[in-house]
């Protein structure tokens, strides 16, 4: 009966992280001790103070629907975390919260894209930005960085993959997967070629706003005129330790807002009530758990990235934020070992988690198939346990 199936679910790939967490899951079962270096999602509980405030609004009743775009007081207290923490000005009426922010993302490519309109991704780019927008019947174009650049695409790069179908652009930073973090000076100059095209919009993905280890953080939207062209995304998953309770929102131009809320209504509607009482709770509370996770990541950047450029031919970029490395690991394709040929980043991924019992992500579901991704949200005595396994696996190529 599988020809029943839309030809859109036939095209669309599994999520890349989850399939890798699978085939992991897949391993243990069979007794192996695998390390999961794969999953974007921090080794830390959410904080106490947030699981209380959610403890609370259960005991008040906050058990029922909510509206579409989110309870008022969070819409409330995103607009001041905005004004108070990015020196943005917006209202209520342009924040629309989501069952997390690859929600958030799903509903811009459902209220913006017609069939060819085009997306530009900067490459390497997140590893949901290319389905989501094939499911919208749109063209991702990638726009590539190499580990040279590390990994920011460059203003000429934008201007040369603009055409009259472009629709919008869309990039992290903190960037997952490669850890990149675009500086003021970066985002004018880019801002500059955004602005030179009248209806073009950039939706700027900033869930790892939090995790940022070169100073404070800067908005593509903070730059001279870019505000009502750009839609910011966010979230509570990656600088709360909330992945599990599915919150994201977004900030955009009301009669964007609107549109996409209205595409909400018909899929999911609001999010879970007491999950968003607790979420405004995080953000009017105290960062002391948040800073901590940053100091702790730095930390750990520091050791992945030693460790890494110590392996002959891996060349490892600096990331300045997130919890992710992205590593060229260019120097091992056309190697073998146990009559296995790596060919590409997908043969090394599945090569280490069958011979080092390492799960990373290979750089294929990112736009650059001669990288893979490693987070280092683990222990210390993970990430080096994993690391010597990496390292022992590698030499065995020739």
């Amino acid at each position: 009966m599988q020809e029943l199936l839309s030809k859109r679910a036939l095209n669309i790939a599994e999520s890349a992280t989850l399939k890798m967490s699978r085939l992991a899951q897949e391993l243990r079962a069979e007794g192996h001790d695998v390390i999961s270096l794969s999953l974007g999602e921090p080794d830390f509980d959410t904080p106490d103070y947030i699981k209380d405030a959610a403890t609370q609004a259960l005991h008040d009743g906050y058990t029922k629907y909510t509206p579409v775009p989110g309870l008022p007081e969070l819409r409330s207290a995103i607009c001041s975390k905005f004004s108070r923490e990015n020196g943005l000005d917006y209202s209520p009426d342009q924040i629309v919260v989501s069952n997390g922010a690859k929600q958030t993302i799903s509903n811009l490519a459902m209220a913006l894209l017609n069939p060819g309109d085009e997306v530009i991704l900067f490459t390497p780019y997140w590893v949901s930005y290319f389905d989501i927008v094939r499911v919208a019947e749109g063209v991702p174009i990638a726009v590539s960085a190499e580990i040279n650049q590390d990994y920011k695409v460059r203003p000429e790069q934008l201007s040369n993959a603009i055409t009259d179908r472009t629709k919008y652009v869309i990039f992290s930073s903190p960037c997952n997967p490669t850890g990149s973090v675009y500086s003021e000076e970066e985002l004018l100059a880019l801002s500059q070629v955004i602005l030179s095209h009248e209806k073009l919009l950039v939706v700027s993905d900033e869930i790892y706003e939090y995790i940022n280890f070169s100073g404070k953080h800067y908005s593509i939207a903070n730059c001279p005129g870019m505000q009502e062209r750009t839609i910011v995304v966010n979230g509570f998953s990656k600088g709360f330790a909330m992945t599990g309770w599915r919150l994201g929102y977004m900030a955009a131009p009301v009669w964007l807002a609107k549109a996409c809320s209205k595409i909400q209504s018909q899929c999911t509607s609001g999010a879970t009530a007491f999950g968003q009482k607790a979420a405004v709770t995080a953000l009017e509370g105290e960062r002391g758990p948040t800073r901590h996770m940053c100091d702790t990541y730095k930390k750990r950047k520091k050791l992945v990235r030693d460790r890494l450029n110590a392996i002959p031919g891996i060349k490892a970029n600096d990331p300045d934020g997130a919890f992710y490395i992205f590593p060229d690991i260019s120097y091992y394709l056309g190697k073998s070992s146990h009559n296995q040929r790596i060919e590409n980043s997908d043969d090394l991924a599945l090569y280490l988690l069958e011979y080092a019992h390492v799960a990373t992500v290979s750089g294929s579901a990112f736009g650059n198939p001669k990288c893979i991704r490693i987070s280092f949200a683990a222990s210390d005595e993970q990430l080096i346990k994993a690391l010597d396994q990496i390292e022992s696996a590698l030499s065995k190529l020739n």
